[in-house]
């Protein structure tokens, strides 16, 4: 149900379009001044005030001008029984969504609250809309190149440069074309994303550029391609570099002239859109392949950027596990968990080959499959993690033999460890030690005791 405050001195007038409100299925409430309103408005939602022009004491057009400070402020209609087009139009400036004159027409007052109260909704779903993609803009990260990163997006985001986002999959280049988008002057417009990788060619036009009816045996309808969606906002053009050349032509064409036409059209649409793109691949190698266009690749590569994969930074890995953790325990409607610091060392070893993208699949995982677990350790972690970690004793990232012995000795007592659920007495038999020795060697490789 809608609510609906009705603001005026004269108490027949708000006692009728009370009555006519609540008949139509309105919530209305009432005030009979604009302090009265402000009072009322300070401890209750409304989606609309009908509110009188004059008034004794603060007059209409002046409490018109707090509400209008109020945080999610609703949309306020004007009454006034001596109307003037002056007063019509400082009340439209000051944010009035319309304005009526006594005597009230009935008809006419229902039709503008339906439309005010459609039109605060509209401005409610926006802001919930903005709210959600707010995390999607959200760099985690306090390594050097993050750090880096977000003071180029800071840089370069206000203008209308051209930007093209070099990384690996899973790096998050995606995120950061929204980060741009979000720090722009197009943050109030649509982020449109096409994945290039995932339209087979011969639908890629169509997505990109839209169809009219019957330009191709599936074209039952117009529709619109998304870099008329985007125009005003920003199009992200992910993974460009599987983009077929007789495309990449035409979005070419497109940057040139600012306008295209739609498959099956001959009529030039005009579009202002600021592209955003990205890519897995060696683009440069690309072109000399012949897979890629020189021209476009400089009309894109205008600020290039590049995404590092995770492990260059692997100091980051507690941060976007914990990052992580609380956003799926939220999601999920768990209470916020905690992850254990032998969990977290065992994940800075592993060298996440799916990058940022499979660290979060994997606290996702162990979120859903461990419900009542309030503390991740490293045995909730899942086995391909453990084996990445053992396998690195083999490989050459060790320049003596006792760096490479100490770091087998501390992941092997730190398995035997989760194998007797932390009971250092236990664990020291097995080891076949004395448990004053293997409290000597945890201490000397760095592993926390805990009782």
């Amino acid at each position: 149900m809608h609510n609906i405050l009705i603001v005026d001195d004269e108490s027949s007038i708000r006692q009728s379009l009370k009555g006519v409100l609540e008949d139509e299925g309105y919530k209305a409430s009432v005030a009979e001044s604009g302090e009265a309103c402000l009072e009322v408005l300070r401890k209750k939602a409304f989606e609309v005030v009908l509110l009188d022009v004059w008034m004794p004491g603060m007059d209409g057009l002046e409490t018109l001008e707090k509400i209008r400070e109020i945080e999610d402020a609703p949309e306020v209609i004007m009454i006034s029984g001596h109307g003037t087009i002056e007063t019509a139009v400082r009340a439209t400036k000051l944010g009035a969504y319309d304005f009526l004159e006594k005597p009230l027409s009935i008809d006419k007052t229902l039709i503008l609250v339906k439309n005010a109260v459609d039109a605060q909704r509209l401005r409610q779903e926006n802001r919930d809309l903005k709210k959600q993609l707010i995390p999607r803009s959200v760099i985690v990260g306090e390594s050097i190149p993050m750090k880096a990163l977000r003071q180029q997006i800071q840089i370069m985001a206000p203008t209308n440069g051209r930007v093209l986002i070099y990384g690996e999959s899973g790096t998050g280049k995606e995120l950061v074309a929204h980060a741009i988008h979000a720090q722009s002057l197009r943050k109030d417009e649509m982020f449109v994303e096409v994945n290039c990788a995932a339209i087979p060619e011969d639908l890629i036009e169509s997505e990109l550029f839209g169809h009219r009816q019957g330009s191709f045996p599936a074209a039952t309808v117009d529709k619109e391609g998304k870099f008329q969606r985007a125009h005003g906002g920003t199009l992200f053009l992910d993974e460009i570099g599987d983009m077929s050349l007789k495309t990449q032509s035409k979005v070419l064409r497109t940057l040139e002239e600012q306008r295209f036409s739609p498959v099956g059209s001959d009529e030039p649409i005009t579009v202002d859109a600021r592209v955003i793109a990205s890519t897995n691949k060696d683009l440069e190698e690309e072109i000399s392949r012949g897979n890629f266009r020189e021209d476009l690749f400089y009309r894109l590569n205008v600020v290039p950027f590049s995404v590092p994969p995770l492990r260059e930074r692997k100091e980051d890995v507690p941060l976007l596990a914990r990052y992580f953790l609380k956003e799926f325990s939220a999601a999920y409607g768990r209470r916020p968990r905690e992850i254990t610091d032998d969990a977290i060392e065992t994940l800075m070893r592993y060298s996440w080959p799916g990058n940022v993208r499979e660290l979060r699949n994997v606290i996702e995982r162990i979120v859903i499959m461990n419900p009542t677990t309030s503390r991740f350790d490293r045995k909730h972690l899942p086995p391909l993690v453990h084996r990445d970690g053992s396998r690195r004793w083999a490989g050459s990232e060790f320049s003596t033999l006792h760096q490479a012995r100490a770091a087998y000795e501390r992941d092997y007592i730190l398995k035997k460890m989760d194998e007797n659920h932390g009971n250092v007495s236990r664990t020291a038999e097995v080891l076949g030690l004395e448990r004053s020795h293997l409290y000597r060697k945890m201490k000397a490789l760095g592993i926390a005791v805990k009782e």
